[in-house]
């Protein structure tokens, strides 16, 4: 006999169903009040139903407020109707550092960091460190200056090292494109991260990256080279979150910089 428990408020139900039934049984939980929230009903069927390999083990009384019904299998993992909650969600959006002008042969998109652009890296890097702010996925321009400033900073900070990385070249392009980058930026963070992942580090260039900052937060951000605009929002998935913010929603946490102090 197969054995089904249902837990509503601090009521358990144990359900016995046989192994071999010609009509399916009508299941009704109900708070104490005697509403009903739950009916299940099915129709009556002259097939055999064949047995389920899944045992189902007796919860504990339930303790809890919560009014959503839990089903609990024998391998102890929980089920719930608000399975998924609402969590925090971080965007950085960090401009390169500093890039050097030397070379006039060299195109704009193959420019590296200048020494103090070096240095800058590495200060930034520490900054958002202390802040706790360690991207779980960065999302970057393929430009020199872009790559050059991330790998300066994974050399700094393990952290960094181990995000998940992908390069576009679409983050140097879109970046020139007026009113386009906010829109772009979601997009790329929409299809490369996952519900499991809280922040994401977009790396880029201006007049885009500000650009995008001020339409996210609704605020006017300007962002000198190797500052970071730190966003939060909140949302069960990164779409979620963004469709709920919409544009001017996010809340700006604070601008990093490598000359101010924390």
């Amino acid at each position: 006999m197969n054995a089904v428990t249902v837990s509503v408020s601090n009521i358990t139900l144990l359900l016995l169903e046989p192994i071999s039934i010609f009509r399916a049984p009508q299941v009704s939980v109900c708070f104490p009040n005697n509403k009903s929230l739950v009916s299940v009903k099915s129709s009556a069927s002259r097939r055999r139903i064949r047995r389920n390999p899944m045992r189902l083990v007796p919860l504990t009384r339930s303790t809890s407020s919560s009014s959503s019904p839990t089903i609990e299998t024998v391998e102890g993992q929980a089920l719930s109707e608000s399975e998924s909650e609402s969590v925090t969600r971080r965007l950085i959006l960090l401009r390169h550092a500093t890039s050097s002008w030397e070379d006039t042969s060299l195109r704009d998109h193959d420019r590296p960091l200048s020494k103090a652009g070096q240095v800058d890296a590495a200060r930034v890097s520490h900054k958002l460190q202390q802040l706790g702010w360690i991207p779980e996925l960065i999302l970057c321009s393929n430009a020199l200056r872009t790559r050059e400033t991330l790998k300066i900073m994974q050399g700094q900070v393990r952290g960094f090292l181990e995000a998940e990385v992908h390069f576009f070249s679409s983050f140097y392009s879109i970046a020139a494109m007026d009113g386009q980058t906010a829109d772009h930026i979601q997009q790329v963070i929409c299809k490369y991260t996952r519900d499991e992942i809280l922040t994401v580090m977009c790396m880029g260039h201006n007049r885009g990256w500000e650009e995008a900052a001020s339409m996210f937060t609704g605020a006017s951000v300007e962002l000198k080279t190797c500052n970071a605009a730190l966003l939060e929002a909140t949302g069960k998935s990164w779409e979620e979150a963004f469709a709920l913010a919409g544009l001017g929603g996010w809340k700006l946490q604070g601008i990093v910089k490598p000359s101010s102090s924390l």
